[in-house]
């Protein structure tokens, strides 16, 4: 048996709790096995005056981490799912998937006051195109403005009167013990999430078959089969933190139910729709491209090919 784990991990303190969660995991059913942490700096930790849109989506947050993993500088990697790409690199898995938060978004204010409830021309920060899309559709008549910054900065921001209010996913506001400060909770018939929001991955060498073993038994099977439905329908879209593609899936009575988005920038334009499908990995694969396929036949095409600002024929999107 392994008696050491090197867990690679972002510096925030978000990143940090959720690291030694893992960590406490593991220690938890192996008490034998030692668990240190390993902090590195990502592309998205330097670059933090810039739009999360317009710095690319290809692992900005999770690339450094995955090079160290690939050079054994590490046992495996903690990344918040929804950061992870839906293309590993060659060599690397997703060993186990822990059990999702509440995947919403949530409404922070100064003033306690909820998001509708503020008049024209109020100031509200957000890093994610997904969420102004979908704000958009609700109150357009809104200034949206990027909010960058690990979590603590962005309230920090909030705080300091820079935003009338600003929107985060409610899991990393619980897990730093910040939803005090929540004044309003977006269910996901509002605004979807993005996908695999709320949820942890644990990545591994796919030739570490011990380290595979032990991380196995920190997977959460329903949460794991809702992973794979959602990133297969991202996966199918071609989609990143450049398009607005939000993704909620939900498990009840033994079947599990997908519902998709694409949006327009403006909001204007919300391709929306919902499928059910069986509770078994194959059947959750192709029900993640059932629904993809869908939206892009359904309008969602025309609006991706719109944001990539060229012409892309419908072979590109498997249709």
């Amino acid at each position: 048996m392994k008696t050491k784990i090197t867990v690679g991990t972002r510096k925030s303190r978000l990143a940090l709790w959720q690291a030694n969660y893992v960590k406490n995991l593991i220690q938890g059913l192996f008490p034998a096995i030692r668990v240190s942490l390993k902090e590195i700096k990502t592309t998205g930790d330097h670059i933090t005056d810039v739009a999360l849109s317009k710095i690319g989506d290809k692992g900005v947050f999770t690339k450094e981490i995955e090079d160290a993993l690939l050079r054994n500088d590490i046992d495996i990697a903690v990344h918040s799912l929804k950061d992870l790409p839906t293309k590993l690199p060659d060599g690397l898995t997703i060993g186990a998937v822990t059990k999702r938060e509440k995947p919403i978004d949530v409404f922070l204010s100064n003033r306690k006051m909820k998001f509708l409830e503020f008049p024209t021309d109020a100031k509200i920060g957000t890093s994610s195109l997904r969420r102004i899309a979908q704000l958009k559709a609700l109150k357009s008549d809104f200034e949206y403005v990027d909010l960058r910054g690990n979590l603590e900065t962005r309230v920090r921001k909030l705080q300091s009167g820079q935003y009338d209010g600003i929107v985060l996913a409610y899991a990393g506001v619980k897990r730093l013990q910040l939803d005090f400060l929540i004044t309003e909770e977006f269910s996901p018939e509002i605004i979807l999430p993005a996908v695999g929001q709320g949820s942890l991955a644990i990545e591994h060498r796919k030739e570490d078959s011990e380290v595979s073993e032990i991380i196995s038994q920190l997977n959460d099977n329903e949460t794991y089969l809702i992973s794979v439905t959602e990133r297969k329908f991202l996966e199918k879209l071609q989609g990143g933190c450049q398009v607005p593609i939000g993704a909620y899936s939900e498990i009840k009575n033994g079947k599990i139910t997908l519902t998709g988005l694409i949006a327009s920038l403006d909001g204007r334009k919300l391709i929306k729709y919902k499928l059910d499908g069986e509770l078994n990995k194959d059947s959750c694969e192709k029900l993640g491209i059932s629904l993809a396929e869908k939206l892009l036949q359904n309008g969602g095409k025309e609006i991706l090919e719109e944001i990539s600002g060229k012409h892309q024929n419908s072979s590109s999107f498997g249709i």
